[in-house]
């Protein structure tokens, strides 16, 4: 039988990151007032880490992959959970986070959640997006100080 962990708990523990998050980020907001590019640079990168997270199964899949695709049996062989296929290798890439297990059988299986990517990289791409605006909008508005001093 496959933990439970393995299951459920890199999906809940994203939510509870995300709700654990959203109380410094509603602080920082109600306070300090960001621009509408700060906050969606923090969403964004906030986005990428919990995708990166879960998608690595919190650390499982580089220090022991094998427990993510199969159960081990009492003779030490690791088998394919309902069916009578033995573990042959997993490949685990770090970037984007995947672990495939492939089977005796010929066929392979990936573990990480379908989510995990698309999210990864739309959280990427907004917070480089957003930070490139703020960066832009910075240098705006030192030109625009510097004209300023130069016509006082």
């Amino acid at each position: 039988m496959t933990p439970l962990f393995t299951l459920f708990g890199p999906p809940a523990i994203t939510l509870f990151l995300f709700v654990v998050g959203a109380l410094p980020y509603a602080l920082w907001v109600t306070r300090r007032k960001p621009s509408r590019p700060a906050r969606w640079a923090v969403i964004g990168s906030a986005a990428a880490i919990a995708a990166y997270g879960a998608g690595t199964v919190y650390g499982l899949a580089f220090t022991n992959p094998l427990d993510l695709c199969a159960v081990r049996t009492g003779h030490g062989v690791y088998m394919d959970e309902g069916r009578d296929y033995s573990l042959i290798s997993v490949s685990v890439d770090s970037f984007p986070p995947s672990v495939i297990c492939h089977w005796s059988s010929g066929h392979s299986t990936e573990v990480v959640w379908f989510w995990t990517a698309p999210l990864l990289y739309a959280g990427l791409a907004c917070s480089v997006v957003c930070f490139a605006l703020l960066l832009i909008n910075r240098n705006k508005r030192r030109k625009a100080l510097d004209d300023n001093q130069r016509d006082a």
